[in-house]
């Protein structure tokens, strides 16, 4: 059945959005009329020469020298983009330079709202990057950040673009092993560090995580150190460091760019390393530019001037993406902090407050706010909100109700689904489609992307792997370390070779619309039949007294399996036999007698990994009798005491 349609773009909605300015450019500049998005996708992946050098065009890129071709006929993942150019991608940043608004507004649990002006920003940049400079840092070098979300943390990034340095970050609240992991693969000269950081309402002390990090990189020259929490570094332990303010007061002269090729890496991004050490995924300048002003520009709608906000730490590709916003103009909105603290309400009041134009979360968020029973414009006037963006994981349909029932009902839902491989989406948001409910709107321009089946077919409304058949410039232009290419091939190409497998499972409906339904290597083979874990969340997630849910599939000796649900149930709720009937009568109404658990499993917590995501092969594989060493990566847990329970779990056979 097709399901209900939640939201229409008005006729003036569809005519101001930089989609249709665009299809309108194509028709006058290049003589293409497209009627649809449809056939405008088609085209954008039919001729990804054209499509690619369109938007270089059409956003007026800046290449400092001229490029032999747009892309070679070299196949995934060897394809070269732009050869013979050189860019910058902080220079069509600070292009956009104005005095009418911001450049940045930042609030955190114990700051209060405050605006960064675009010249102070370039004043604090340019001073940065001079110090660089003084350094010696040339392009190529390696900059590290362990940082919160704070205005010095985007400070940092953009002096490191536009030197042609290779910046890379973590949030504070990463453990100094995992940092390391990271960053003793990519040898930094710099380290850009805080004391500590502030969550949920306590200060967390973090400098004898920044000592033994700086310890275990023989390769640091400086520590740049900023004083978040008041703390001393004793002396004698710090040889090189340096504070941030007295960097502030390096002499400089104006800010400028270095032109890098088009491929030169602009950043390190790390795969979330949950049985192995982190891929160090590397990006280009070129790429991820193109990319970005494809994505916000068409996909996001951001226009000049808007407040585009995203709940981010700066150890997630969001937090990257986020600053995009400013390539097209817009005031990039900073929260450091809890998003529930002092309650779950605090980021929907700051929205009603600055006001917040896109407002970009994870689809746990949106679930919560549900469950807590969150009516955002009791807190303020949210008639300047006109998107929600969802990422993460996907957004059940019981989020898109929520959305449109308790939020705003002429809102536009952006749920999306990407990766730090391409630090972007391949599906996402579209200005002229309407939105189904559970469903995200359209595959991205520029991404073709389709489902297989078993035997390699092209499939549509049915699941099947998710793949990209022809290259994107923001795929990695290679994992850092890895010269021959084998870590790069062994993540993508290994299942379909020349064809991009990206490891979720998706359905392209009839609409063209797109389903993703969870990992397809956490996938549940129940009776033969494949069960895509987000399906049993979304049934869980409607049953009020729990709080959170994990489950896996254990294939037994003999051909049979035991499939056990373990809940975290809310406080002053405890797992009864009355709730465990609702959650299976929840689950067969739902899907079918095949997505009912063998067992329900009360627990105190679930493990995620350090970037938000739960924690589903690493339990199996402890479930199964491996060891907890050869399960997963210690650095790479969020919560390595949730463990503890599966490691003394007994599978019923």
């Amino acid at each position: 059945m097709t399901p209900p349609i939640l939201w229409q773009p008005s006729e003036q909605f569809k005519r101001n959005s930089n989609l249709a300015k665009y299809m309108q450019w194509l028709k006058d500049n290049l003589n293409l009329e497209c009627k649809d998005y449809d056939a405008l996708w088609k085209w954008s992946v039919e001729h990804p020469a054209e499509f690619w050098k369109s938007i270089s065009d059409y956003f007026k890129g800046i290449h400092h020298s001229s490029y032999s071709s747009v892309m070679s006929n070299d196949p995934m993942p060897y394809t070269k983009w732009f050869e013979g150019s050189t860019l910058n991608y902080a220079e069509h940043i600070f292009r956009n330079a104005t005095d009418k608004h911001p450049a940045i507004l930042f609030q955190s649990e114990r700051q209060p709202l405050a605006a960064i002006s675009w010249e102070a920003l370039k004043q604090r940049v340019a001073a940065l990057q001079s110090f660089f400079i003084q350094q010696g840092i040339q392009p190529g070098d390696r900059i590290a950040g362990y940082l919160p979300n704070i205005p010095e943390a985007t400070v940092s990034l953009l002096a490191a673009m536009s030197v042609g340095a290779v910046w890379s970050s973590c949030s504070p609240d990463f453990g100094s092993a995992s940092v390391m992991e990271r960053f003793r693969q990519i040898e930094p000269r710099i380290l850009i560090a805080t004391d500590g950081y502030v969550y949920n309402g306590k200060s967390f002390n973090r400098m004898k995580d920044v000592k033994a990090i700086k310890a275990a990189l023989p390769s640091v020259e400086k520590l740049i150190r900023i004083p978040f929490t008041g703390s001393i570094i004793e002396e004698g332990n710090t040889a090189g460091a340096v504070l941030w303010d007295e960097v502030m007061q390096t002499s400089y002269t104006a800010l400028q760019f270095t032109a890098v090729p088009f491929g030169h890496p602009i950043w390190i991004l790390y795969s979330s390393g949950t049985t192995g050490i982190p891929k160090a995924i590397t990006h280009s300048h070129g790429g991820v530019l193109l990319e970005h002003f494809k994505y916000l520009a068409f996909h996001n709608d951001v226009q000049p001037g808007e407040n585009f906000f995203w709940f981010t730490t700066t150890g997630w590709m969001m937090w990257n993406y986020l600053h995009a916003a400013l390539l097209l103009g817009a005031t990039i909105v900073l929260y450091d902090g809890s998003p529930g603290y002092p309650d779950i309400s605090a980021l929907w009041r700051m929205a009603t407050k600055i006001p917040v134009h896109h407002f970009g979360t994870s689809a746990p968020f949106i679930m919560a706010c549900k469950k807590a029973g969150i009516l955002p414009g009791e807190y303020g006037d949210l008639s300047a909100l006109r998107s929600v963006s969802s990422t993460g994981s996907p957004l059940p349909q019981e989020g898109f109700d929520y959305v449109y029932e308790k939020i705003k009902k002429d809102l536009w839902l952006c749920s999306m689904s990407g990766g730090t491989d391409v630090c972007t989406a391949f599906v996402g948001g579209c200005s002229l489609l309407p939105v189904y409910e559970g469903e995200i709107q359209c595959r991205a321009l520029g991404c073709e992307m389709y489902a297989l089946d078993e035997n390699g077919n092209r499939i549509t409304d049915e699941v099947g792997e998710m793949v990209i058949t022809r290259p994107m410039p923001s795929m990695p232009v290679f994992f850092w370390n890895d010269k021959q290419f084998e870590k790069y091939l062994s993540s993508y190409f290994e299942t379909y070779p020349g064809i991009w497998r990206h490891g979720d499972w998706v359905k392209i409906t009839p609409r063209n619309g797109v389903v993703i339904l969870g990992r397809s290597d956490a996938t549940l083979n129940r009776q033969g039949v494949r069960i895509g874990t987000a399906e049993i969340y979304r049934a869980v997630d409607t049953v009020p007294e729990v709080k959170d849910s994990l489950i896996v599939n254990i294939e037994l000796p003999g051909g049979g399996d035991y499939m056990p649900l373990f809940v975290v149930m809310k406080e002053n709720h405890s797992l009864t036999a009355e709730i465990k009937d609702t959650i299976k009568r929840t689950l067969r109404s739902t899907y079918s007698p095949r997505h009912v658990p063998d067992e329900i499993i009360a627990v105190n917590d679930i493990p995620y990994t350090i970037s938000g995501k739960k924690m589903e092969m690493p339990v199996k594989k402890i479930l199964m009798g491996k060891p907890l060493e050869q399960s997963v990566n210690a650095g790479s847990v969020k919560n390595p005491e949730s463990l503890e329970f599966f490691k003394t779990f007994v599978v019923k056979k």
